[in-house]
């Protein structure tokens, strides 16, 4: 059966590309040209990924996003000619997946596409068949059969991929991991060297887990290198 994707995008030309390149990939696509609409389909529709636009008419894309964090964790990518450092933070911090900026070739869309979908393919399918198996370092706790996280007794909500990248570190305690090796590790693709990606997830997992942000004990920056678990 297709995987399902609802593409938000208010320019009809690109839109009616991407369409016809995904459907020519055997997925089964619906498209959003507004905000409004968009917010429609999710509130009736089940979807395997959403290619989401941040500047849409009616009701802009970050609210969009907003609304799909509020009932799914369905995989979103954004596809947006607003490339900079600010909206690619405001975007992943608000529940993106990933991020691509415009213009970009259909070879590339497709790469992220179907990784996007084989992560959460294959997050749901572990998630399925607990194994019981905790991951411990000082007080910080990873049970892999329920994806959560325990910081000195408290429950830490974690996305998927901030649980997968801690779950890289505590599986490889005296390891350093270049931002690329992250990337490649947990989004399971190729790294295009967009180092934004990796810092906000870090950012936001440090927000999570750490008494102290700005002084984090647990993942440490080496600087000119990447990171590693705390000493």
């Amino acid at each position: 059966m297709p995987k399902r994707i609802l593409l938000v995008e208010d320019d009809r030309d690109i839109s009616q590309l991407i369409e016809s390149h995904l459907k020519q990939e055997n997925y089964e696509v619906l498209i959003a040209l507004d905000g409004e609409e968009a917010e429609s389909f999710i509130d009736q529709e089940e979807f395997d990924l959403v290619l989401l636009d941040l500047m849409l008419p009616k009701v802009n894309g970050m609210e969009v996003l907003k609304r799909i964090r509020e009932k799914s964790v369905v995989p979103v990518l954004i596809i947006s000619a607003k490339g900079s450092d600010l909206d690619k933070a405001l975007g992943l911090g608000f529940g993106a997946d990933d991020y691509l900026s415009k213009p970009f070739s259909m070879i590339e869309l497709t790469a992220r596409v179907q990784a996007a979908i084989r992560r959460a393919t294959q997050y749901v399918r572990t998630e399925s068949q607990p194994t019981g198996d905790r991951i411990q370092f000082h007080d910080l706790n990873l049970d892999l059969s329920t994806f959560s996280a325990q910081v000195r007794g408290q429950n830490v909500p974690l996305t998927s991929k901030e649980f997968h990248i801690l779950k890289l570190f505590l599986t490889n305690q005296s390891r350093v991991f270049t931002k690329e090796q992250i990337y490649q590790f947990v989004w399971q693709e190729d790294y295009y060297g967009n180092e934004n990606v990796i810092n906000v997830h870090i950012r936001r997992l440090r927000e999570k887990i750490e008494e102290d942000p700005s002084n984090p004990q647990f993942i440490r920056t080496i600087w000119g290198i990447g990171y590693k678990l705390g000493g």
